[in-house]
C-alpha cells in the first residue's frame, strides 16, 4: 500500500500486513498532502490508524458504527474521526480509572453501539 485515502477502507490483510508506523506515516502523508491544519498530526494520524486496525480485524463495535454513522450521512472520514472520538474518550477513562479496565471492552463496545452522528456533534462537536 503505497497511499492510504480515508474515504475508501483499505484492503484489510494488505493493512494488517504492514508495521504500526507505516500505517500511521501513510495516514500522516494523506493529511499533509490534503493540507489539512491538525493540532498534532501524529497522534491524529495514530487514532486514524487504531480506528483502520479494528476495521481490517473485523471487530464488530467499530464496524456497526462506521456503517450506521455512514448511513446517518456522514463521510467515511469523518465516521473515522467520530469512532476515534469514542476511542480517545474511552482510553482517556481509563488512565484516570485503571479500576476499570475489567468492564473495558464492554463497555467500549456499548458505547459504540449506541453512537450516532448527532450524539458525536453534541459531544464532540464532530462535523
Amino acid at each position: 500500500m503505497k497511499i492510504y485515502d480515508p474515504a475508501k477502507a483499505p484492503d484489510p490483510a494488505e493493512w494488517l500486513d504492514m508495521d504500526e508506523q507505516e500505517r500511521i506515516s501513510l495516514v500522516e502523508a494523506h493529511h499533509r498532502a490534503a493540507k489539512i491544519k491538525l493540532p498534532n498530526v501524529k497522534l491524529h494520524a495514530a487514532f486514524h490508524a487504531a480506528v483502520e486496525n479494528q476495521l481490517a480485524e473485523g471487530l464488530t463495535s467499530p464496524g456497526n458504527a462506521m456503517t450506521r454513522l455512514q448511513k446517518e450521512g456522514l463521510s467515511r472520514h469523518d465516521a473515522l474521526h467520530a469512532v476515534a472520538a469514542v476511542i480517545s474518550d474511552h482510553l482517556y477513562g481509563l488512565m484516570k480509572d485503571p479500576a476499570l479496565a475489567s468492564s473495558s471492552q464492554a463497555r467500549l463496545d456499548a458505547t459504540l453501539e449506541k453512537l450516532t452522528v448527532k450524539e458525536w456533534r453534541r459531544k464532540y462537536g464532530g462535523g
